[in-house]
C-alpha cells in the first residue's frame, strides 16, 4: 500500500494542468455583435436586401430569436427572474410597439410609412440585444471579456479616425466584404472644422466616433490602473487609452468633450485618491501634450464652448424648437410615428429627447429617461452591494458611458446613428448584466454557509 501511495505522488502520476477551451457562450456572441458593429465600416449594410440592414443588426435579429427560445427552457444557461434594467428596457419596447400601432392605423404618405416599418425593426433589435446581453453575460469574467473588446474596438475606431485627422487617409473606404455594399450617409468623410479634418473612424459622423471613443476613456484608465495593482503589464491598455482619448479630443465635438468631463467626474469620485491623484496628473499631462504636437487643437476646442451662443449650428438647433412644439401638440401622448419625421422633408433636430417627443410622444420620452436612469440605478447599485474592487471599477465605468449616452441624447440625435445606438445600449444592457452578477455573489457566501 504504501508502495502504490508513494509511485501516485511520484512525478511522472503528477496531474499535469492542461489549458480547457472555453465552450461559445452568450458573452461570444455579443462579442460577435461588438466586432460587427463597432470593426465593419457602418457604411456597410446588405447588398441582397432593400430594407438598409447593416451585419450587426442581422446579429441582433438573432440574438433577440436566441433569448426568446432561451427564455422557453433552463438548460442554456439564460439568466431568468427579475431585472430592473430588463423591465425599463420592456417598458421601452411597450412605447415604441404603441407608438407604431397608432402611428400605421391613421395615414401615413409612403417615405415616412416606409421609414417607419424599418425603424421599427432597427429598434426592436437594439432592444433586443440589450436583454439579450442582460440576461446572458452571468460571470465577471465574461463580462471582463465583453468590456476588454469595447476597449480593443473603441482603440481600432480611433486610430483609424486619427489616420483620418493627421493624413487625409481614409482607411475604412479599403474594407470590402462580400455581400455588403457602401451606402452613402450624407456626410462626407473628413469635412474640416476650423482648419482642422473632423474624423469619423469606422463610424458615419464625427459626433459618433467621438461619443465612442470617451465612453471608452475610463474603461482604459480602469484597465491601467488594475493592471498596474496586479503587477501585470498595462502598456496595452496605455496604448488603448491614449488612442481613445486623443480620438475623442480630434472628433472636434462637443458631446464627445461632454463625455469625457462625465467620465473625469465620475473617476474622481470613484477611484481611490491616490489612482485619483495620478489620473489628474496624467490627464492634464495627456492635454497639454496633445495641444502641444497639434498646434491649434486646443483653442479650436476651446472656441466650440467660449462662443457657443454665436455658434450656427447651435442657432440652427435652437431655432426648431418652435415647429418642433407645434409637431408635439399633434400627437402629445405617442407622437407621430418613430423615424417619421424625416429630415429631409421637415427639418434636422440635434436633440434625441426632442425627437422622441415629436415621433413618441410623452409616453415614448419618459419611457427612454426612465431606461437610462434605471441602467444607471443598476450600476450604481452594484457599487453598493459589490465587495469587489475590479466590479465595482466596471461599474463606474459603466455609469460613465450611461451618463454621457444619456447627455449625448441631449446634443444630437442618438437613435439616428447605429453604431452609437448600438455601443449605448450594449452598456445599458451591461448594466443589468452587472446587477445579477452583484447579486449573486452577494448571496454566495450565505448560501454555502447554511
Amino acid at each position: 500500500m504504501a508502495d502504490q501511495r508513494r509511485r501516485l505522488l511520484t512525478p511522472q502520476h503528477t496531474p499535469q494542468r492542461t489549458h480547457v477551451r472555453r465552450r461559445a457562450d452568450g458573452a461570444t456572441l455579443v462579442c460577435v455583435y461588438l466586432v460587427a458593429l463597432l470593426i465593419v465600416p457602418a457604411r456597410l449594410v446588405l447588398s441582397f436586401v432593400p430594407m438598409t440592414l447593416p451585419p450587426a443588426l442581422v446579429v441582433a435579429l438573432l440574438l433577440g430569436v436566441l433569448w426568446l427560445s432561451a427564455q422557453m427552457v433552463d438548460t442554456l444557461g439564460m439568466g431568468k427572474g427579475r431585472n430592473l434594467v430588463r423591465t425599463a428596457i420592456g417598458l421601452y419596447l411597450a412605447a415604441h410597439l404603441a407608438t407604431y400601432a397608432v402611428a400605421t392605423r391613421r395615414w401615413l404618405p409612403t417615405d415616412e410609412l416606409t421609414v417607419a416599418d424599418s425603424s421599427i425593426v432597427r429598434i426592436t433589435a437594439t432592444i433586443a440585444l440589450a436583454v439579450f446581453i442582460c440576461d446572458a453575460v452571468r460571470t465577471r469574467e465574461r463580462l471582463d471579456k465583453v468590456l476588454k473588446l469595447i476597449l480593443a474596438c473603441a482603440a481600432v475606431i480611433a486610430f483609424v479616425g486619427l489616420v483620418q485627422f493627421g493624413l487625409g487617409v481614409d482607411l475604412a473606404s479599403y474594407v470590402s466584404i462580400p455581400g455588403l455594399r457602401a451606402q452613402e450617409n450624407g456626410y462626407a468623410v473628413m469635412e474640416t472644422r476650423s482648419i482642422f479634418r473632423r474624423p469619423t473612424g469606422t463610424t458615419n459622423h464625427p459626433i459618433e466616433y467621438g461619443l465612442i471613443c470617451a465612453m471608452a476613456v475610463p474603461l482604459g484608465a480602469h484597465y491601467v490602473f488594475r493592471a498596474r495593482d496586479e503587477g501585470t503589464p498595462h502598456v496595452r491598455w496605455l496604448v488603448c487609452l491614449g488612442l481613445c482619448g486623443l480620438g475623442a479630443m480630434t472628433a472636434l465635438s462637443r458631446t464627445a468633450i461632454l463625455g469625457m468631463t462625465v467620465a473625469g467626474i465620475i473617476m474622481v469620485i470613484t477611484l481611490p485618491r491616490r489612482q485619483r491623484i495620478t489620473a489628474a496628473i496624467v490627464g492634464g499631462g495627456f492635454f497639454l501634450g496633445a495641444a502641444v504636437a497639434v498646434p491649434g487643437l486646443f483653442g479650436t476646442l476651446r472656441g466650440m464652448f467660449s462662443n457657443i451662443e454665436d455658434d450656427p449650428s447651435v442657432k440652427a438647433r435652437t431655432a426648431d424648437y418652435a415647429a418642433a412644439s407645434e409637431q408635439i401638440d399633434l400627437n402629445p401622448l405617442l407622437g407621430r410615428g418613430f423615424g417619421t419625421f424625416l429630415p429631409t422633408k421637415y427639418t434636422i433636430l440635434d436633440n434625441q429627447f426632442l425627437l422622441t417627443l415629436i415621433e413618441n410622444g410623452y409616453l415614448g420620452m419618459f419611457a427612454l429617461i426612465g431606461m437610462f436612469l434605471a441602467a444607471a440605478f443598476a450600476v450604481v447599485r452594484v457599487r453598493m452591494i459589490s465587495k469587489d474592487e475590479h466590479l465595482r471599477g466596471l461599474a463606474a465605468c459603466a455609469l460613465s458611458a450611461v451618463l454621457a449616452g444619456g447627455i449625448a441624447s441631449i446634443t444630437f440625435d442618438l437613435l439616428g446613428f447605429g453604431v452609437a445606438t448600438g455601443l449605448v445600449f450594449t452598456y445599458i444592457g451591461l448594466a443589468g448584466a452587472m446587477l445579477r452578477i452583484a447579486r449573486e455573489e452577494s448571496q454566495t457566501p450565505q448560501a454555502l454557509t447554511t
